[in-house]
């Protein structure tokens, strides 16, 4: 089954005001740039967005934020985006802020088809209130309900037109675990090739996850955070 479209546009048919959207990438690793800017565009609105953060002002989720088109922020980090964290402190966003391991299982359980699951991570703090608590090995955990989204957005280094899908280095994070969660699950890759030119061994995402695949353009990988070493 040929999965691929023609580009950004065509992949983002479908998405409305209103919906809940899980983005993959961590910082600015592995965001589906050309995506984010699709949305941005077309101007949709009172998204809840699932993201490990929000990238940063100016880029990523960070461009989302400053046209106000995100309604909630389910996330781990608030990171190096000022407006993030100026929308969060004044309520003109809402921002449901889990432990990032947390985040990670919740995307996973829910495309794996658990409901829910128990975890310490929490216990104790503002987390845990109103959740239910068991003690397992004298411990005490809080369940956690899986997450789900209509759309998952996902970026890969290379895809085939069967949706197969594989990442490259640190962008192998958030993006395999919520292309199994989204209800629609769409891959924009720096690659595209024929089905069957990928090894099978190195797939790391399935075609079965993906509903459509397009081939993104000019990507530009921005730093979050640049260090480098004085010359000496």
């Amino acid at each position: 089954m040929n999965k691929a479209v023609e580009n950004v546009a065509v992949a983002l048919d479908g998405i409305k005001d209103g919906v809940t959207i899980m983005l993959g990438g961590f910082g600015l690793c592995g965001i589906p740039e050309n995506s984010i800017g699709e949305l941005v565009k077309k101007g949709t609105k009172e998204l809840t967005c699932i993201s490990n953060n929000a990238g940063v002002d100016g880029f990523g989720l960070g461009l989302l934020l400053e046209t106000k088109q995100i309604k909630k922020m389910i996330s781990s980090y608030v990171g190096e985006n000022d407006e993030f964290e100026r929308q969060m402190l004044s309520g003109e966003l809402e921002v449901d802020l889990i432990p990032q391991g947390s985040l990670a299982e919740r995307c996973r359980a829910g495309g794996a088809g658990i409901p829910a699951f128990y975890t310490p991570a929490g216990f104790g703090t503002e987390i845990a209130e109103g959740k239910e608590v068991r003690i397992y090995n004298g411990k005490p955990h809080i369940l956690e309900e899986a997450l789900t989204a209509d759309f998952a957005i996902v970026k890969a280094w290379k895809g085939d037109t069967a949706g197969n899908l594989v990442y490259k280095a640190a962008a192998r994070n958030f993006n395999p675990l919520m292309a199994m969660a989204g209800k629609i699950t769409i891959a924009e890759v720096e690659e595209l090739v024929p089905a069957g030119s990928l090894d099978p061994n190195q797939i790391h995402t399935p075609g079965i996850f993906v509903q459509r695949i397009f081939q993104g353009k000019a990507f530009e990988k921005r730093i979050e955070q640049r260090t480098v070493r004085k010359r000496d």
